[in-house]
């Protein structure tokens, strides 16, 4: 998980023993000096030697057998103070948790960041404008530009969401409003800067906004410059991920935040991953016969355009979902011919603008697709099962700089991943499975990389080995468990499969098997799943974890699991 990353060794040096977690000194892994949280609680993370007793402010707290320790102590907005101690030895943290949300101010006054638009925006006319900010309550907020002017509305009872990690810990309960919040939209806005007063008596303040509203009639046609380009549900990296476009792809733009373009079909895209093209009409197509051909274990199906477009892909039990944007279908024919992975295809026209070919499989498990244009042709390839499986490991994290989530002592994810990972490719391997590994020793590898082996070597199934920790939220000291992770349908059973397997015979604690997106997850090339094996954090979890009779013990299950998926 990405917030593994976060782990820091405290200011008292250990020696420890690995292979056990047994400590000499007292040491405090998590937090690391200075930390600063939104949480309203914190876990210590840390080891001492196991006889004795550790105090945190004077209170002893709970240890494991090895002497690690990782209690949830509360936190009070601003700077607050712990002593850990163990006999003669001591840290002292100190742990500032600041606010979650924007307050507003008490003076009369408005939250500069707060006021819309924060960035420049490009819209057509006619289209609905809301403007926002955070000011101080019981106040009147206006907003204008040239002869436009507008108040806004307080609003009451604001929401705030959690993030989604908060799945991942419970606590997805919404607890905290936002106050102060004023705002209204129109479909009359003109372009321009616009200038918010807040009022209240004969007082009277004045902020302009950071961005630049346009209003404008006509729109450029962009086209895909990059190999796959990402598109979002909104305008930045914290709206959801949409199906990638591949190079070449054009769609006419309607609208602008930022660096953030608003294709006509409603997805978002960086503005770096593509060009403006000149082009009188905004790009359109009729889509004919569809052919396919059967070449490398894949069946590739064939979509001949006027002009590359946008399309969605939707994964369905037994079924994948083609949406091509902005064609309007005259298909009469089909071919398929023998065929060893689909069934038929078929085709709906769902609405004016868009067609929608489902094929569907003669089994249940996918095997994987890719999507490019040859030309003006939408080449879908349908990876076909493998005659001789190939499994691709990636032991997570890898080097110094990436060094994944701490035990107790210390001791990092990346050098645990790595030994399972090496175990389980023997184990494999003695039963006859090819096997490649992501990396062999500490070695600096993004995900980016990671994931572009996968597509270059086009495995059976892809798993990445990981071990598991938590936000400053989460209960390190009652959390524990093997957590599978999966995004594409085509890998579900197989998240399912194996950690039901682990968890059964391995009498392990499940922590679960999610839905998520993450860079090891999004391959569609082959079935990838993340696996999260156990909590470094967690004090008792952790003495399994490295223990290396167990870590054999994991290998063997994982490896018989696999070969027991790839059987049936």
């Amino acid at each position: 998980m990405k917030w593994l990353l976060w782990f820091s060794l405290g200011v008292i040096t250990l020696v420890v023993s690995w292979a056990t977690g047994a400590a000499e000194k007292l040491m405090i892994v998590y937090p690391p000096p200075g930390h600063s949280t939104t949480s309203d609680r914190i876990f210590l993370l840390g080891t001492a030697p196991k006889a004795g007793n550790v105090l945190v402010n004077g209170k002893p707290i709970g240890r494991s057998a090895f002497g690690h320790f990782a209690p949830t102590v509360p936190l009070q907005l601003g700077k607050n103070q712990f002593t850990v101690a163990y006999g003669s030895q001591s840290v002292k943290l100190t742990i500032e948790r600041i606010p979650s949300m924007i307050s507003p101010p008490v003076q009369l006054g408005l939250i500069a960041d707060s006021l819309e638009p924060k960035v420049d925006i490009v819209k057509p006319p006619g289209e609905l404008v809301c403007f926002s900010a955070i000011a101080t309550p019981g106040s009147v907020v206006t907003v204008s530009q040239g002869d436009f002017a507008m108040e806004l509305s307080p609003q009451n009872n604001v929401k705030v969401l959690p993030a989604n990690a908060a799945v991942l810990t419970n606590t997805t309960q919404i607890v905290s409003d936002q106050s102060g919040v004023y705002s209204a939209c129109t479909r009359s806005a003109v372009s321009g800067k616009y200038t918010y007063t807040i009022s209240q008596g004969n007082q009277t303040k004045q902020a302009q906004s950071k961005g630049k509203l346009t209003i404008r009639e006509n729109f450029p046609t962009i086209v895909v410059t990059t190999d796959q380009a990402i598109t979002r549900s909104g305008p930045g990296t914290d709206f959801s991920r949409l199906t990638p476009l591949p190079q070449g792809t054009q769609a006419l733009v309607t609208g602008q935040e930022g660096n953030w373009l608003r294709l006509e079909y409603g997805a978002w895209i960086e503005q770096k991953e593509t060009k403006t093209i000149e082009r009188s009409t905004p790009p359109r197509s009729v889509i004919r016969g569809i052919s396919s051909r059967n070449r490398s274990g894949q069946t590739e199906v064939l979509f001949p355009l006027e002009v590359p477009l946008p399309f969605s892909i939707r994964q369905e039990e037994q079924k994948l979902i083609l949406t091509l944007h902005h064609v309007t279908a005259q298909t009469d024919t089909i071919f398929l011919g023998q065929n060893p992975v689909i069934d038929r295809i078929d085709f709906s026209q769902t609405h004016p603008d868009r067609v929608e070919y489902t094929l569907t499989m003669k089994t249940k498990q996918q095997w994987g697709y890719t999507t490019r244009y040859e030309g003006n042709t939408l080449v879908l390839a349908v990876r076909h099962p493998s005659v001789k499986p190939l499994v691709l490991l990636d032991p997570g994290h890898g080097s110094p700089n990436d060094l994944g989530a701490r035990g107790p002592n210390g001791y990092p994810e990346k050098d645990v991943t790595l030994i399972v990972a090496k175990l389980l490719a023997k184990a494999l391997k003695d039963k006859g499975i090819d096997v490649v590994l992501t990396r062999t020793k500490d070695e600096d590898l993004f995900p980016q990389q990671r994931v572009a082996m996968i597509n270059r070597l086009r495995p059976t199934i892809a798993l990445s080995l990981h071990y598991n920790a938590l936000p400053d939220n989460g209960d390190a000291e009652h959390t524990q468990g093997i957590g599978t992770f999966w995004y594409h349908p085509q890998s579900h059973r197989l998240a399912q499969f194996l950690h039901d397997r682990l968890t059964l015979r391995l009498q392990r604690q499940s922590y679960g098997v999610f839905w998520h997106n993450l860079a090891l997850t999004r391959p569609t090339i082959a079935p990838s799943v993340l696996l999260e094996l156990g909590f470094m954090i967690h004090p008792q979890e952790f003495a399994w974890i490295v223990d290396p009779k167990a870590q054999k013990q994991l290998a063997q299950t994982l490896a018989d699991s696999i070969v027991e998926w790839l059987k049936t």
